[in-house]
């Protein structure tokens, strides 16, 4: 936006239109008169996508149908975030939309059809033009029973939030707010136009939705909204768990997921999409130096988040699902020793078992469980390094196993550096300092990117006098570990080794079976 201050702080002044109602708040709704700086801010913003979005608006308006951009994108428009994803509602029917827009987008998608939504690209903006709904839930299923509207007020009130319950008219920029949206955006108050109860019994996601806004916009849930999720939590089960996991990504991606976790889990929602994160609750650490393994969590998080740089590209999604889920494992590795010690033996192989779990329920993408999953492998490895008995082939098979996974890892490693003691803290650091350290020389010296055996399969096959197959694959193997073990070796050394293994195994020439005779 252009304003050279946050609008959001300034007052407001109040002049509501004769007769206006009053939300459930008691306040006045936004219309007529409240045409505020704020509400001019966002105009202005608005007419960078307004010579299409009035251009629709025409197009609807002539065929005597309304036509209001809606919900997010209002929201964002006021927020200064407005981007180039655009909603709409209108009167108009999916058939209706469909024509009206036949021959003036570039193109066109009706995947939303069956919800009343028909998509259009234009312009380099991705627009949705929904129907005005008037859905109903019958308290069971997944998916509403698609019943269209016929007035604004009545689309608005069946919207998530009062700060989505916004529109403006098109091509008029009319501002409409009957539930008080604008108030509680200023204030970063997250309410429903209706009751929560019915808000949530009409989708159950928008409990998950709450959180995610409360990690993406530093929202606080009104008192009742948190009454409400804690409540009806069971009514999540309703949901596919793709939608769920849809949501939780956008959540992890927010600027302070910790905050969303915390709204998770204190009203019962984590229970049931993430068991492992509460299940974390008073599960004190081996270093006996955190209150609980879930606040150690929450704390890593923080400061892997604060790790993250230009360089990714913004969020790091795996890097933040991996803080988080790290110790997932310790809940069931959990023993109690002689003298009042606790530990928690081989936490990061369940760790990785329960991450690959969790993550496949949750419909993640393949690669990226896996990742986050090796990465859970990996986090603890690096504690045995200040011991000082580590050589130079764990150096490289530190590096080897974390493969590309690398600059994460360090992150995860050094955000999982918590200890409360100076000094301790001030030693992991330094520890680690000389583990990147030994990495970067022996890198350079031997390229470590690219740890691949002295010989080539070609080479392996002439020298044996085996033809391609497992005999091959075996013996790639044996030369691959050697070259961990001992670093780079001159090719006879490496060829020398080689047939000594084929001995040792009792690899037949030209066959390329094991002699099995002796």
């Amino acid at each position: 936006m252009s304003s050279p201050s946050d609008p959001l702080q300034r007052p407001r002044p109040v002049s509501p239109a004769s007769g206006a109602a009053t939300n459930r708040g008691g306040r006045s709704p936004g219309q007529g008169g409240w045409l505020t700086e704020l509400q001019r801010a966002a105009v202005i913003d608005l007419l960078r996508v307004a010579p299409v979005a009035d251009e629709l608006g025409v197009r609807f308006a002539a065929a005597g149908h309304e036509l209001h951009l809606v919900g997010g994108s209002v929201r964002d428009a006021l927020l200064g975030r407005l981007g180039d994803d655009l909603d709409f509602t209108t009167d108009a029917r999916p058939a209706q939309i469909q024509n009206l827009v036949s021959g003036w987008g570039e193109g066109t998608w009706d995947t939303g059809i069956d919800f009343g939504t028909v998509g259009v690209a234009k312009a380099g903006l991705r627009l949705e033009i929904t129907t005005f709904r008037s859905d109903l839930y019958d308290g069971d299923s997944r998916n509403p029973l698609v019943t269209f509207g016929d007035t604004l007020t009545g689309d608005l009130q069946r919207r998530d939030f009062a700060v989505n319950a916004m529109a403006v008219s098109l091509p008029g920029h009319e501002f409409t707010d009957p539930f008080g949206g604008l108030d509680e955006l200023g204030a970063r108050i997250l309410d429903t136009p209706a009751t929560p109860e019915e808000s949530f019994r009409d989708d159950p996601l928008r409990m998950l939705r709450a959180a995610r806004f409360v990690s993406q916009l530093s929202f606080v849930p009104a008192p009742r909204v948190v009454a409400a999720m804690t409540a009806m939590a069971s009514q999540i089960e309703r949901i596919t768990a793709e939608r769920v996991g849809a949501e939780l990504v956008k959540l992890m991606l927010g600027a302070n997921p910790r905050a969303g976790l915390a709204l998770l889990t204190e009203t019962g929602l984590a229970d049931r999409v993430l068991p492992e994160l509460p299940a974390l609750r008073l599960e004190q650490d081996e270093h006996h130096e955190h209150k609980d393994v879930y606040e150690h969590t929450l704390t890593v998080l923080e400061r892997a988040i604060a790790q993250e740089s230009a360089e990714t590209g913004g969020p790091d999604l795996t890097l933040r699902l991996a803080a988080l889920l790290h110790d997932i494992g310790k809940p069931a590795t959990r023993r109690f020793e002689p003298g009042g010690g606790v530990s928690f033996h081989h936490h990061e192989v369940v760790g990785a078992k329960l991450v690959r779990k969790r993550l496949r329920e949750l419909r993640m993408p393949k690669a990226l469980v896996e990742d986050v999953a090796t990465l859970t492998f990996l986090h603890l490895r690096f504690h045995g390094y200040g011991t000082g008995a580590w050589t130079d082939s764990a150096v490289r098979r530190y590096v080897t196993d974390a493969g590309e996974l690398l600059p994460r890892l360090h992150k995860l490693v050094r955000a999982d550096c918590t200890t409360r003691n100076p000094a301790r803290r001030r030693a992991l650091q330094r520890s680690y300092d000389d583990l990147e350290d030994r990495i970067a020389r022996i890198t350079a010296a031997e390229d470590l990117a690219r740890v691949r055996p002295d010989l080539d399969g070609g080479a392996i096959m002439a020298l044996l006098g085996v033809p391609p197959g497992p005999v091959v694959g075996r013996a790639w193997s044996y030369l691959k570990e050697l070259r961990l073990e001992r670093g780079p070796l001159d090719r006879e050394v490496a060829e020398a080794a080689l047939l000594e293994w084929a001995v040792r195994e009792g690899v037949r020439a030209a066959s390329g079976e094991p002699d099995r005779t002796h």
